[in-house]
């Protein structure tokens, strides 16, 4: 499960809706329950560093990955996730997002930005031991 406050969640949602035709991009930030329940408590945005397919493709420069996990470490957080969004595509992930997904065990959250404005926002864990058997799986997300 996935636990995130309302002005993170937004914040998501925002980016998602600032930067359509193209996709957004970001980290989640905050802790690891014992129980696997990842709990949000800030979000970082990303430069979307693709050129040639930045309306259906991501990447975030691993330079500017190091940075936000540095800052958030100061700040006693840990990566927890990553989102991105889908423009005029369903919040559902693609054959492409799985083969980029390497955080294991951490949420991936996909927003659906339809004509600029969010429409629906779905979170997804990267189970499994290695590349050969990675999987997304649904996740809740709980907003509070």
């Amino acid at each position: 499960m996935l636990k995130i406050n309302a002005k993170e969640y937004e914040a998501v949602r925002q980016h998602g809706e600032s930067t359509y035709p193209h996709e957004c991009c970001g980290v989640l930030l905050g802790q690891m329950e014992d129980d696997g329940t990842r709990v949000v408590t800030s979000v970082a945005r990303a430069g979307n560093t693709r050129t040639d397919s930045a309306h259906n493709r991501y990447n975030i420069d691993p330079k500017e990955l190091i940075r936000i996990q540095r800052e958030g470490r100061n700040r006693g957080e840990d990566i927890v996730g990553f989102y991105h969004s889908h423009p005029d595509h369903p919040a559902q992930w693609s054959q492409t997002d799985l083969a980029e997904a390497h955080w294991f065990g951490c949420s991936y959250v996909i927003t659906s930005v339809e004509k600029s404005k969010a429409v629906l926002t779905n979170a997804f864990e990267l189970t499994g031991n290695d590349e050969s058997d990675k999987k997304l799986v649904d996740e809740k997300i709980e907003v509070s």
